[in-house]
Parts: structure tokens; sequence; C-alpha cells
């Protein structure tokens, strides 16, 4: 049953963005408001009062939902729980040791890459299980005893579990978990990723025990001072989880507030009909980019802080480009943006609150890409003449002309992000001319027309509230898991009535799950990732009760990525269900057109204002509730029923 009244929150390292949805009024509401990094659920609550909601909100009248970026923050700066690691005999080094593998293969003076664990924290136990899933060796009472009086002494905040095959047998990390449950935070791999490599899964498990207690510990300050509202948490794979239950699965919300973007752009695209898109998502602090080719790409090879993250999550690449990205001349003489940000305290330059490092924005106000009177959070006005005057100490020391110097912070922040959306469609195969460009975040439509001309794209959709995309994102998804199982059999030698069990208790694991979060009715997807005897990558196909079909759809995907076919029998990795809540989701509503009381100059229009399916042809400026899009002279824009902007590439014939 939908829901009548929604709240989507999305945290950013600048802005918390709010989107109010009363689905019996179908009306929208929207917000912003400056972060507060130490303390998010501060600008949570200041943001509810300014909507008026806090009354419907305590009474329980209002849904939840979001997008959280504590995890991300507290593995980024590197503060988890001290966390102790408990495996086989003779593995416990596996942790820091890693795979020895160069981020930069040429690099002469390779930087070290590993978990960022103390040696103190380390342990071990002599049980061992082999590679068929059965026991070579119990541990006895009183070396249980004993790893519990060395792990107490130790005196950690929160345990993670590692021991080897225990997505076969998960028994022995159950018997060591009940050993500290009632009193630590405790991970075990076999729950969190049953899956095969040892370094991967351990990792992936220990950082869900490193940042479990912050993030319970914010979801229980969120929960406590919003009292009974129902509050569910976006995940990485772009579905939610209560918040009830969302520390026990902290790794699983890396990518919290990203994957709303995803979410939203996705749904988006399926109500205006395009199935290809590149999404640029540009906020204040980060840009973050991702391509959607039908359905949202996952990997369970993603990474943060040079840690292995093995849970399935969207396959977004994120940089340090954003419209607080500070500029600045290197020690050799040469222009550089990013990534260090001016974040939300004290902001770029033009915000007026203290901050006098140069910035994207400053640059952007300089050039007129920004209007002074364009609407921020907190009732924020632009300052040009600080802007200037931030931008001006680089002018000095480059011997050039403000606007010069603003025009080359601008070009290098747009190359930073052209490289970033190269990465995850030219150096994977696919040709961006094929795709549209979704373009949100609060800075994204400033930079849009330049970064598609510079893939040779041919049009771009803004979408409406895309200064708010990402909190819209988070009403535009269901409850639900991703889930998986390693098997690790050729796919000719496992009955398909065995795959079909191991499915089974894959997608009976997730279900006993969301119904405590009260969902009663869910999809379920199988998929199986298959890979050719030897390599060690795999590919993911959807699993139908045939493995013919299977191994067929595999190979076309590996000639299709790769190139080529080989003459090699076909391995089953790991077996994946994905289970969604099955509930309707929100409509939007078609837009209107209003006049436009403000004065506004020429090749300036607010959104609201555009006539539906009127084009135009730039170079304008059109302004939006926390977001403006510069459209150059090289795009034709219009506005479409939705209120989307729909912007396409002029041609030689126009």
């Amino acid at each position: 049953m939908q829901k009548q009244t929604l709240l989507g929150i999305d945290t950013g390292g600048t802005f918390t963005d709010f989107v109010f949805l009363d689905t019996a009024q179908n009306a929208w509401r929207v917000h912003k408001v400056l972060s507060t990094p130490s303390a998010p659920q501060d600008a949570i609550i200041r943001g509810i009062e300014e909507l008026g909601l806090t009354e419907q909100v305590k009474r329980g009248n209002v849904s939840i939902v979001h997008g959280t970026t504590v995890a991300t923050n507290a593995a980024l700066e590197g503060k988890g729980a001290k966390t102790a690691y408990i495996t086989n005999l003779g593995m416990k080094d596996v942790i820091r040791i890693g795979r020895q593998t160069r981020a930069d293969l040429y690099s002469l003076t390779p930087g070290k890459r590993s978990v960022p664990i103390d040696p103190s924290l380390l342990f071990e136990l002599g049980t061992r299980t082999d590679a068929n899933g059965l026991s070579l060796k119990s541990a006895s009472e009183s070396e249980l005893q004993h790893l519990k009086n060395e792990v107490v002494a130790s005196n950690p905040d929160a345990i993670a579990i590692n021991l080897l095959f225990s997505f076969l047998d998960p028994e022995p990390e159950k018997q060591i978990e009940a050993l500290f449950s009632e009193d630590y935070f405790v991970s075990r791999s076999s729950e969190i990723l049953p899956e095969y490599r040892e370094y991967e899964r351990g990792a992936t498990t220990w950082v869900n025990s490193w940042l479990g207690p912050r993030i319970k510990t914010y979801m229980d300050a969120l929960r406590r001072q919003l009292e009974n509202a129902p509050i569910a948490i976006m995940q990485s794979s772009g579905l939610t989880i209560d918040a009830s239950l969302a520390a026990r699965r902290a790794v699983n919300l890396l990518l919290s507030g990203p994957a709303g973007g995803l979410s939203a752009a996705k749904y988006i695209s399926e109500t205006i009909q395009r199935n290809q898109l590149l999404t640029f998502d540009m906020g204040g602090t980060s840009t973050d980019v991702a391509l959607i080719d039908g359905d949202l790409t996952l990997t369970s090879e993603g990474e943060i802080a040079g840690i292995p993250i093995g849970i399935p999550m969207a396959d977004i690449h994120t940089i340090g480009a954003g419209g607080g990205s500070i500029a600045y001349i290197d020690s050799g003489g040469l222009l550089k943006v990013g990534p260090e940000s001016a974040g939300a305290d004290p902001g770029p330059a033009c915000y007026g609150q203290g901050g006098t490092k140069p910035t994207v924005t400053d640059a952007n106000l300089v050039l007129g890409n920004l209007r002074a009177s364009s609407q921020l959070a907190d009732d924020l006005t632009l300052d040009l003449d600080a802007a200037e005057n931030a931008i001006e100490t680089l002018a000095v020391q480059l011997n050039q002309t403000v606007t010069e110097t603003a025009k080359g912070i601008i070009a290098i922040a747009n190359e930073h992000m052209v490289q970033a959306l190269r990465v995850i469609s030219i150096q994977k195969g696919h040709d961006p001319r094929q795709f549209s460009l979704v373009c949100f975040g609060g800075a994204g439509g400033l930079h849009v027309c330049d970064i598609a001309d510079a893939l040779d794209m041919r049009e771009i959709i803004v979408p409406i509230n895309s200064g708010v995309l990402s909190a819209l994102g988070m009403l535009t998804t269901h409850p639900g898991r991703e889930l998986s199982q390693t098997v690790q059999v050729l796919l000719n030698e496992i009955a398909e009535k065995d795959i079909q069990s191991t499915l089974d208790q894959i997608s009976k694991q997730g279900n006993d799950e969301l119904r405590a979060e009260g969902v009663l009715t869910s999809s379920r997807r199988n998929s199986l990732e298959l890979r050719y005897q030897g390599q060690t990558s795999t590919l993911s196909v959807d699993y139908i009760g045939d493995s013919q079909s299977a191994a067929a759809a595999f190979e076309l995907a590996h000639e299709k990525q790769f190139g080529h076919k080989l003459n090699r029998q076909i391995e089953l990795l790991n077996c994946r269900v994905h289970l969604e809540a099955v509930d309707a989701l929100p409509e939007l509503p078609l837009a209107e057109t209003i006049s436009d009381s403000e004065n506004t100059p020429e090749n300036t229009f607010r959104r609201a204002a555009l006539p539906i399916d009127q084009k135009r042809r730039g170079p304008s400026l059109i302004l939006d509730d926390h977001a403006t899009v510069h459209v150059t002279q090289s795009w034709r824009f219009k506005k479409d029923q939705f209120g989307h902007l729909i912007l396409s590439k002029v041609t030689t014939s126009d």
C-alpha cells in the first residue's frame, strides 16, 4: 500500500536536501539547508522544522527515507571503531598483506594500500574447515575461552570474524559470535559476505564492524529525535533497509547518498522512455558519475579508501570535483582544482561565511554562469566582490586577468569530470554518443553542456528538482536485499535442483529480513555469476531455471564485453538473489507553467515559467529552485510535460 506522505532526505558534504511528497494532494515541496558534518542529524531536524513537518513526523504520519554519508565519511577519514579481527590459526596477516597489487602499475614508489588495522587486534583460533565444507578441526572449550580472554583484554569496541570457507559452513563463526554478541558489536563473514576470496571477505566484514558502532549511534540518535517516524535508509545497491537494521549492515551504506540519485535517474528514464544514460551528479564537495543501460549497474569489486568492498553496490565513480572544490597554484606554478573542498563551513568565498579560497562556484559567479540572486540554502546571498577577490589572488600569480583565471578553473574542473565519465563509459566498451547525459546536483547544470560537448553527446536531460534529485531518489525505490552465496562448481556438473535449492535458501534469509520490516510481498530475480574455468573475474546473467540458457547468455555477454569467446568449460562461482518490495512508487505530477513575476535579464528564464515543449536556443540561463542550468549556444532546450529540461545538440542543418 502506498504511503500518503513521504520525505526523502539526502545528507551531502555541503548541503542536506529534502523532498516532501503528499500523494493525496499530488504536491511536492523541496528544501535545502547547510549540512552539519559533526552531527548530521542536526541539519535533518532543522530542515524538518523549516518545512513545518515536526508535528507530523512526531506523530508518525511521515515515512522517511534517508541517504547518509556517515559511513562514507567515517571510512574516508579513518574514524571507525577499535575493531578486533578473528581468523584461523596462521591466517591473521592476510588482512594486512592483501593482494599486493599496485594501484599505479608503473610507479617506482607505490603507496601501501591495506586495511588500517592495528596488529595487536589480530587474533587466531585453531579451527579449520576444508574447501568441501568438511570440518578438519574444531575449537575446544578451553581454546574458545582463551580466545575470549585475549580479545577482551585488548579492549575493542567491535569484533569481526572471518574463517576460511565460512560460506560453506557458518557454524564455527556462529560459535565465536556467541562468545561476544552480548557485549560487543559483532560481524561474521558468513552473514555479511558468504563468498570465496578470504581477503575481500575479511576486509568487507572488518569494515562492517569498524563502521557499525558509529552507524548504530547515528541511527539511534536519529530514531530518538524523530520519535515515531518510520525511517528507512538507502543502501549502496539502490534498495532500502529499515533504520533499526542498518547498523548490522553498515558496510552496505557506503554509497547511500549517491545511490539515491541513480534511483531517481532510472525512475525518470522509465517515464520518458530513455534506457541508456550516463549520470552526472555534481554537488558541493564531489562529483559522482555512473552508467545505466536499462538497469542500474552493480559491482561487487568496489572499494572505499583503498579497502576492497565485496558487497553489491552501484557502480559509481566518484572524484573530488564539486562546486566547493578549491583552486590553487601547485609548486610547479600550475593551476590545479580540487580535490580539497571548502565544504559547508566556511564554503566558497562568495558565500560570505569567512571563506577566502577561490572555488569552482566563485569562478562560475565571476563568469556570469551563476546569478548573484540565485536561491541557495539558508537564504545565502552570493557576494561577487568576494569571489573576484579570491580569484584575483591566483590571477596575480598566473599573470592573468580574473576572468581568464576563472575560465581556467572551470576548464580544469570540466576535464576532471569528463575523464570520470570516460572511465565508466569508453573504458568499459560503451560509446557515450549512444547515451543521454542526465545531469543533477546543485552545481551540475553549470557545466553539463561543456561536458557533453567534450564527449560528443547529443542529448542532455536535466530532471525536475535536479538540485535535490538524490533526495527525490529516496522516494523512488523499494525496500530490498542483494544477497549471494558462493558455490564454485563447473556449470555442467551441478543439477538444476541444487542451483534452485541454493537460491531458495538465500531468498528465505532475505524475505525473513523484509518481513521484519513489514514487507509482505516482494519480487525476486535470480542470477548466476559465471566465468570460464581459469578466469578470476565473472559476468552475471539472469537465471530462469535453465543452465544452458545461462551459459549461452554468459558467452554472448563475454563476447560483447571482451570481443571474444573461449573454448573452455564454464564455472558457476556465485548464486545471487535480488529481492524488492512490490508496492507502488509515487507518480511525478505533470508540470505547470507559472507566470514569471521576476524581472529576469534577457536570455534568463525561470524553469517554472517556460512553456511546455517550446524550443529555444542557447546561450541562456535557466533558473530553478536550488540549481541553475547554463545552456551554451550550441544547444537547444525545451521543458517536457513533467518539467524535465531536454537539451539537444544544434546540428549544421539548424
